[in-house]
Parts: C-alpha cells; sequence; structure tokens
C-alpha cells in the first residue's frame, strides 16, 4: 500500500492531538480535501488548493475562510462574507482537530 507523503511548511505548527483546537498545522488540508475544498479544487485527492501558508500567522489558513476572494474569484462583498461564513460551518471551524493522519518527520 502507498503512502502519501505530504511536505509542511517548515514553520508549520505540530499536529494537535484529535480534538485538540486547531492549530493551523496543515495537514488535514494538505492530505486531501475536505468537502468544501473538493468543490474549489476540483479535485478528491492530494492537496487542497485553497490552502493558504500565512507568514504573519505561521501557520495555514482555509483560503476559502480566510480570503474567499482570492480562492473564488468572486467580488461581490455579500457573497464572499457569505461563502466565508458556510465554509467555516463546512469546515467545523472550532470543533477541534478531526485529522487521524499521523506524522512522521523526514529528519533522521
Amino acid at each position: 500500500m502507498l503512502i502519501p507523503v505530504v511536505w509542511l511548511h517548515p514553520e508549520a505548527p505540530p499536529k494537535p492531538a484529535e480534538g485538540a483546537p486547531c492549530n493551523g498545522c496543515g495537514l488535514c488540508c494538505l492530505a486531501e480535501p475536505c468537502p468544501v475544498g473538493i468543490w474549489v479544487s476540483h479535485r478528491r485527492t492530494g492537496a487542497c488548493a485553497a490552502l493558504r501558508w500565512s507568514d504573519a500567522g505561521q501557520r495555514y489558513l482555509c483560503g476559502v475562510v480566510a480570503d474567499p476572494g482570492a480562492v473564488m474569484g468572486w467580488r461581490h462583498p455579500w457573497a464572499l462574507r457569505l461563502m466565508a461564513a458556510l465554509a467555516r460551518r463546512w469546515i467545523a471551524a472550532g470543533a477541534g482537530c478531526d485529522t487521524d493522519v499521523w506524522v512522521q518527520s523526514a529528519e533522521k
């Protein structure tokens, strides 16, 4: 069985325990897109195209939540607010880490 490998930003925070608050490690979105990620990425496997790295926050962010205009190409403020609100709900923002992907460092 092939085990997919994802490359994290070197400054990304470590993956929290399942159920712990999200810290923006990005592992879940790099492993596979969520339903909203499938919609905007047009893919079911691989990293989500909406995932964004924040230099200021030193963490990954969902682009549909953080900057829906850039991800979706929409311009109407009401549509952007609605999309960000729906995306927060769809990705269960604030509900805690729900990925069971395990991490192994490439460093030896």
